[in-house]
């Protein structure tokens, strides 16, 4: 186990507060001894006791599984789906697979803030962490040019418009917050289009709508190299998300195998 495999590893379990108590402030010596469970593990694993062993307690399975939200983590979607990113980051990397890296639906950053510190334990300088958001929570339906939208409320989920500076502050709070790092700030419709982005590496869709959802993968999908992998964080979990990559699987006629990460999410590598 080497210093790049142990820092992903713990900071998987800061960004979703996996093991630590709840409402306990990451400040002072809240933040000493609340981050000492997941080092524990780590250093556990390498024949070093620290500490008596304790099962899983069903909170931190349900953390795992990105089923339950710490009210101050940086990220909702798990250790599965980070450890899913990791590998389809990694695999790229290590195939030579050209590309940046992309989240459509960010919340407060914590997946590409894992995007950022996955390059940097790998010392990899030439590519870009893209962060696609309103910041501003999610637009109202248009039922007219997606009627699969229509009757959705999750854009009134005020919990869900974070703004782009608080994000900025998360990349800062980790020291991952330099010029591989771009914000694309606003609806996905009117930045995608003209984002100057090459070529996509990974790609990873959280957008919850089926119009969100189209807006990125009918711009982004076309600019992902052979190779690359497609996340899609809702598939199973929300029914105009998992209609919009259906329905633009089969007007592409996409027939790479959609392989499950969890009990929501999905990807696929591009052959």
């Amino acid at each position: 186990m080497d210093a790049a495999y142990l820092y992903l590893d713990l900071l998987k379990q800061v960004l979703t507060r996996n093991g630590f108590d709840e409402n306990v402030p990451l400040t002072g010596t809240g933040w000493k001894r609340h981050v000492i469970r997941p080092a524990q593990r780590l250093v556990g694993s390498r024949g070093v006791q620290l500490t008596a062993h304790r099962p899983a307690s069903t909170l931190e399975r349900q953390r795992a599984e990105g089923t339950y939200w710490p009210t101050d983590a940086e990220t909702m979607i798990g250790l599965k789906r980070l450890d899913n990113l990791q590998m389809c980051i990694e695999t790229s990397i290590a195939d030579g697979t050209p590309g940046d890296l992309i989240e459509t639906g960010v919340w407060r950053g914590g997946a590409t803030i894992f995007m950022r510190a996955v390059l940097a334990a790998h010392g990899v300088t030439d590519r870009t962490v893209w962060v696609a958001d309103s910041f501003h929570g999610l637009p109202k339906p248009d039922a007219d040019r997606y009627p699969a939208d229509e009757g959705d409320t999750v854009w009134t989920a005020q919990h869900l418009a974070i703004s782009a500076d608080e994000v900025r502050a998360n990349f800062e709070r980790y020291h991952l917050l330099d010029d591989q790092v771009s914000f694309l700030e606003g609806w996905f419709a009117d930045t995608l289009p003209t984002a100057p982005i090459e070529r996509l590496a990974v790609a990873r869709l959280d957008g919850d709508m089926y119009g969100s959802t189209w807006d990125a993968i009918t711009v982004l999908y076309p600019k992902l190299s052979v190779g690359g992998f497609l996340i899609v964080d809702d598939y199973y979990a929300l029914d105009g998300c998992r209609r919009a990559i259906d329905d633009y699987r089969e007007r592409e006629g996409i027939s790479d195998p959609i392989e499950v990460i969890d009990w929501t999410g999905v990807y696929w590598r591009r052959s």
